[in-house]
């Protein structure tokens, strides 16, 4: 059996820990922790007020321009999906798309003034790219590059 007697607390001590209430523990747990934490990670003491925090993050800013396309992105093995919802399909034969290694330019949606510039997850091939339009979505396949070639960087003091 565990010598329960060698800890370091008295019997007063385990006589108020018995007493507590639930609430009492946790809040004593919380500034204990709270003591030995560095700022930066007391988020992970409450993950519910971390996760508010993580969403107030994540909502656009008033003062922060949105692109007004509502594009998705997302990306497989292989290759680089770019999803753009509109509103008409008329609006394929005025709208001009063109891309990089790691951007895709969109312009003249929703005005003809317009120019929309979306930086892609991963880059990707300068040929093999496809449109399809279905169902009000323009969805753009855009094949990956896999680039191996590492070189190493020498580091002079």
């Amino acid at each position: 059996m565990f010598p329960w007697n060698l800890l370091p607390f008295d019997r007063n001590t385990q006589k108020k820990f018995l007493e507590m209430k639930p609430d009492e523990i946790e809040n004593y747990v919380q500034q204990m922790m709270g003591k030995m934490l560095q700022p930066n990670m007391q988020g992970m003491l409450k993950p519910e007020e971390w996760l508010k925090g993580m969403q107030q993050q994540s909502a656009p800013h008033p003062g922060q321009p949105e692109t007004g396309l509502n594009a998705e992105m997302f990306e497989t093995h292989d290759f680089v999906f770019v999803r753009l919802p509109l509103k008409d399909e008329a609006m394929l034969k005025q709208m001009k798309l063109f891309y990089t290694s790691n951007q895709v330019i969109v312009e003249h949606i929703p005005d003809l003034s317009d120019k929309h510039t979306l930086v892609l997850p991963a880059t990707v091939k300068r040929k093999g790219a496809a449109a399809n339009y279905r169902d009000g979505v323009l969805e753009l396949r855009l094949q990956k590059m896999v680039d191996l070639q590492f070189a190493e960087i020498d580091i002079s003091k």
